[in-house]
């Protein structure tokens, strides 16, 4: 595997998983923004608490995440993320933010994106432990 590959598999990690760990970090804090202007009013409808304690929720999720990205979990942490973004930028696009709805669907390919990076590395470095000398193929029916 071409080893060009690891330095944007690991900006991809960092990237996606610092932001997520930040944001996640964030929802408690509001230094960024505040988090609940985002929450869409079929939402805030929808919801059986308040949008503070659906921000703590989110939170909790995005620091998982993060911390899944960052971590061992790295494929498993980037199609959570993938599949998340995709729910936020719905979220985002119902309440008017289509601006930030496209960042966050450029985000969520950026999270598949690195989630099958991830799983090529994986195989590769999985399939290059393996013995090659002295392989034989198999007899076959045909092969007398």
């Amino acid at each position: 595997m071409d080893s060009r590959l690891n330095v944007p598999w690991l900006a991809l990690r960092l990237g996606i998983g610092l932001t997520a760990t930040l944001a996640g970090l964030d929802k408690f804090f509001n230094l960024l923004t505040n988090w609940s202007q985002y929450v869409s009013p079929l939402a805030v409808q929808m919801l059986p608490f308040s949008t503070t304690t659906f921000m703590g929720i989110v939170g909790i999720v995005e620091l998982a995440v993060g911390i899944a990205v960052l971590t061992a979990w790295t494929r498993l942490g980037a199609y959570v993320a993938s599949a998340w973004l995709i729910l936020v930028a719905i979220n985002l696009a119902l309440a008017g933010y289509f601006d930030v709805a496209v960042r966050d669907v450029v985000m969520s390919i950026g999270a598949f994106t690195l989630a099958r990076l991830t799983e090529v590395l994986h195989e590769v470095r999985v399939n290059s432990q393996l013995p090659t000398t002295n392989f034989q193929p198999l007899p076959t029916a045909n092969s007398h």
